[in-house]
Order: structure tokens, then sequence, then C-alpha cells
């Protein structure tokens, strides 16, 4: 049975105790009052119901009490047991009192029965109180049981998982711990191969400044080789080109010299030819007064050798005269 089912049924007892309860003071307080009425001075009637209301309340004080010592586990001793007893024959005995002054029979058994249902519900309804008691009770312990289990779990759990982080924690630091000595252990092997590595930089350093020594001195040489070998060169190449200007200018004066003596040829075989007879061509008369000029003859002697007018001849003069004019003579006579 769990907590919710004892307290469903707490609560029917309860109800249905009070129900019986009520029921039976009410029946008591109808049957009895008549009777209380009947052994009561006429002027006192009213207070007939006062005795079944004060039982039915004695009634009332045993079963709430009864209900709480039941709720807290005690034990009032023999009073409460005298008193829910005594409450009950006084309530069957007032309700049966009648019929048995009667000797009505049927009747006491039938006014009975609420006094009698009356008692066993007190006792019956301690009974269950007590043994609802004992099972929540139990019920109580039971959690508890379970509780204390479930915290002694729960440390046992929350040790294991310190033990566990403790264990972790250990870990993790003996993992800080190698990794920091790896890491030095690394730091150490590379700052070892930085200094080998300037040690070989430096080395190839100086061999790669050596080299360049050797390479500069080298190239010094291999320059100043090259310088002799072009000043050698140079100067046979000038020594050739002054040669070959030498011989140039030799060839120029040997076909300036050439070309002048076949001027003076043509020159002299032009003007030797006489006066001409008619008007020679223009291009021949312009040759031989190219000659003529060139031979400083008069103007008129040169109008004679070709034919043409004196003016005509003046104006070739002056040509010549011009800057050029001797040397262009000279391209005239020898283009013929």
């Amino acid at each position: 049975m769990n907590a919710v089912q004892t307290r469903s049924a707490e609560k029917a007892l309860s109800g249905g105790t009070w129900l019986i309860v009520c029921g039976a003071m009410l029946y008591s307080i109808l049957t009895v009052t008549p009777l209380m009425a009947k052994h009561t001075a006429d002027e006192w009637d009213w207070t007939a119901p006062i005795l079944p209301l004060v039982v039915d309340a004695a009634v009332v004080i045993v079963v709430k009490l009864d209900d709480v010592m039941a709720r807290l586990g005690g034990d009032g001793g023999r009073w409460p047991v005298v008193l829910r007893w005594m409450t009950g024959l006084m309530t069957l005995a007032l309700n049966t009192a009648d019929s048995a002054l009667k000797k009505d029979l049927v009747g006491m058994a039938v006014h009975a029965v609420a006094p009698l249902l009356l008692i066993a519900t007190a006792e019956t309804s301690l009974a269950y109180r007590r043994a609802i008691a004992a099972a929540q009770a139990a019920l109580a312990a039971e959690q508890k049981a379970e509780r204390e289990k479930a915290e002694k779990a729960a440390r046992e759990r929350a040790e294991r998982a310190r033990q566990e982080a403790r264990e972790e924690r250990e870990y993790a630091e003996r993992l800080a711990r190698e990794q920091r000595e790896h890491e030095a252990a690394l730091a150490r092997e590379a700052s070892e191969r930085e200094e080998r590595r300037h040690r070989e930089e430096r080395e190839a350093h100086e061999r790669a400044e050596a080299a360049e020594r050797e390479a500069r001195e080298r190239r010094e040489r291999e320059r100043e080789q090259r310088e002799q070998e072009r000043l050698r060169l140079e100067r046979q190449t000038r020594e050739r080109a002054e040669a070959q200007q030498r011989e140039r200018a030799m060839a120029a004066e040997r076909e300036r010299r050439e070309r002048q003596e076949r001027a003076e040829r043509e020159r002299a075989a032009l003007l030797g030819r006489g006066p001409a007879e008619s008007k020679l061509p223009e291009s021949e008369a312009r040759q031989i007064v190219a000659a003529a000029f060139a031979a400083n003859l008069p103007v008129r002697q040169a109008a004679e050798l070709c034919g043409w007018s004196v003016g005509w001849v003046s104006s070739r003069y002056t040509e010549h005269r011009e800057p050029g004019a001797g040397r262009r003579a000279e391209l005239a006579i020898a283009s013929q």
C-alpha cells in the first residue's frame, strides 16, 4: 500500500465514522428526548434533549481524540477506554430504557442497533486508525529507508565522482607535467637545431663569402683579361681602320686624280674641238660652258665653242660661280 492508497482509506474511514456518529447522535437524541421528558418535571421539559446531547458529545470527544492519538501513535491509557465504553453503554441504556420499561423486546432490539453500531464503529475505527498509523509509520520508515538508501547511493556516487574527479585531475596534472616536459625537450631540441642551423648558416655564409671573393677575384682577372683583350682588339681594329682609312684615302686620291685627269682630258677634248659651226644641243652646250668655266676661258670664247649667245653663256657662268658650282662643273664634265 502506497501513500495515496493510505490517505484514501483514511479519508473513507473518517467520513464513514463521522457519518455513523452523527446518525447515531441524531437517532439517540430523537429516541431519548421523549423518555427524559416523561421523567422530568413539566416545567423542565425543555431540558430533555440535554442528557442525550451530553452523552453523544462525550462520544464525539472520544472518537476525535482516538483519531488524534492514533495519528500520533500514542496511548491515552485506561481512561479513554473507560470513557468510550461508558458513553457507549450509557447511549445503549438510554435508547433501550423506554422499550425495556414497556417490556418490548423488539423495541429494545431496534433501539439497540444505533448504540451498538456506534460502540462497534468507535472500537473498529480506533483499530483501523492504529493499523493505518502503523502502515503509515511503516511506509514512512520504508520511505525514510529508501531516502537514506538514495542519499547513501548519492553520497557514494558523489564520493565516486569526487574520486574520479581527483583521479582525472591527477591524470590531467600528470599529462600536463608530461606535456610540459615534452615541450621543454622539444624546445631544447629546437634550440639546438636552431643553433646548429645558425652555425651551418654562418659556415655557409663564410664559404659563400670566400666563394664570392674567389669569384670576384676571378671576375676581376677575367675583366682585366677581357679589358686587355678589348684594348688589343680595339688597337687592332683601330690600326686596321687606320690602314683601311689610309687605303681608302689613297684610293680616293687615286680616284680623284684619275677623275681629275679624265675631266681634264675630257675638258681639253671639249675645248679642243674649236668654234661650233652651229648652235649645239643644250646639254652638250652646258658641258662645253662648264669646261670653259673650269679653264677660266672668257665668256665670248665659250659662246663661240658652243654656238650659244653670250648672254646665255654668261648666265651659265653666273650659275657656276655659286657655291659648289666648280664641283658641279667637274661632275657635269665627268658624267660625259
